[in-house]
């Protein structure tokens, strides 16, 4: 009886209709290598994202395939890294506002008030982003204590693009849409003639905050000084569980005694009864 012709396999589902060849092996690499490099946690579901955002990298550094920009990627190792830090950057995500999740910002003004007046305050905010997150907390202290006020605050993220804009604090009208009148005077200028249509925040926000870039994975963390606030909001929601125990307990050494911790209103640290008590909703007390 003659043998039937092999049915040719069907395409995979991950093949069709793209620019690039993408297969389950590529995507289990760049899991393996975010994984190694940020921490970051990709989940199944995240495939058509990864391509997406890769696809970019690509077409910019001239590869036609995954495997040969991912074996490319790792060959740069021992190089200074540009690519590496462009990989995290295009798969790290930036969803930001002024005053996101306000209940927060009354709490810190409570708690900055709450304090004798000429207290020196450190504070750290871990995910920086474009910058409204840092600019809502050093405007929350100047309205609680003062123009004089003693605050000083690190603002860090591992995406040195988006660290760029923050630094810089010029956003569109859009941006800050949801701000009082009263704080858009306050705290901002408003551009003229070519820059019609931005703000930038005024030099006393700007003087109170010192941006650098930070992976929480590294061995070191560049401060001196413990803090008396972290800001680490959503940041966790990309970890596994024990990168989030590790973060945490780095966290609890880096704040002083009583400071305290603001994280996403995703995120949960009952687990970590023995570094923080829950203070308020979604704040955390060092213990």
């Amino acid at each position: 009886m003659p043998h039937s012709a092999p049915v040719a396999d069907a395409p995979s589902p991950l093949l069709q209709g793209r620019e690039f060849a993408w297969t389950p092996a590529d995507f289990a690499r760049v899991r393996k290598l975010i994984y190694e490099r940020a921490g970051i946690s990709l989940h199944e579901g995240k495939q058509a994202m990864v391509y997406s955002r890769l696809a970019r990298r690509l077409r910019e550094t001239r590869h036609a395939s995954f495997q040969a920009y991912l074996d490319w990627l790792e060959s740069q190792e021992g190089v200074e890294g540009r690519e590496w830090q462009e990989f995290v950057n295009a798969l790290t995500t930036n969803l930001t506002a002024f005053f996101r999740e306000p209940h927060h910002f009354e709490l810190l003004a409570a708690h900055l008030r709450s304090k004798p007046a000429g207290t020196r305050w450190r504070a750290w905010c871990n995910a920086a982003s474009t910058g409204e997150e840092p600019y809502s907390i050093v405007i929350t202290a100047l309205e609680a204590l003062g123009p004089q006020a003693s605050f000083q605050l690190m603002a860090s993220d591992i995406d040195s693009r988006v660290l760029a804009t923050a630094a810089q604090g010029v956003y569109r009208l859009d941006n800050v849409k949801g701000l009082s009148q009263e704080r858009l005077q306050r705290f901002f200028l408003r551009g003229k003639g070519a820059n019609t249509g931005l703000v930038r925040v005024k030099p006393e926000l700007r003087r109170m905050i010192e941006f650098l870039q930070v992976n929480l994975m590294s061995e070191s963390w560049p401060f001196k000084e413990p803090f008396d606030l972290v800001f680490c909001r959503n940041v966790m929601i990309y970890f596994d569980a024990p990168t989030q125990r590790r973060v945490l307990e780095r966290i609890h050494r880096v704040l002083k005694p009583g400071g305290l911790l603001f994280v996403g209103h995703a995120e949960n640290f009952s687990e970590s009864r023995d570094l923080f008590t829950l203070r308020g909703k979604t704040v955390y007390e060092r213990r």
